[in-house]
C-alpha cells in the first residue's frame, strides 16, 4: 500500500471513529467535503496545513495522520 492510500485510510478510519460526517470534519478543518473525500480516497495528496487542521479538528497529533 502506498503512503498516500495509509493516509487516506488512517484518514478515514480516525473520522469515523470521531463520529464525524465528512461534511463536519471538512467544516472543522476549514477544507470542502469534495476535497476532504479526495483525500480519504487519496485521489489528492494533502499539505502540511492540512494534515496540521485535520489533526486538530479529528483531536490528534499530525503524527498520528502519518504513522
Amino acid at each position: 500500500m502506498a503512503p498516500i492510500e495509509k493516509l487516506a485510510a488512517k484518514l478515514k478510519r480516525l473520522r469515523k471513529r470521531s463520529g464525524l460526517t465528512q461534511e463536519q470534519l471538512a467544516d472543522a478543518a476549514g477544507i470542502s467535503r469534495t476535497y476532504l473525500s479526495r483525500l480519504e480516497t487519496a485521489m489528492h495528496d494533502p499539505t502540511v496545513g492540512v494534515v496540521e487542521r485535520l489533526a486538530k479538528a479529528l483531536k490528534v497529533k499530525p503524527t498520528d495522520l502519518l504513522k
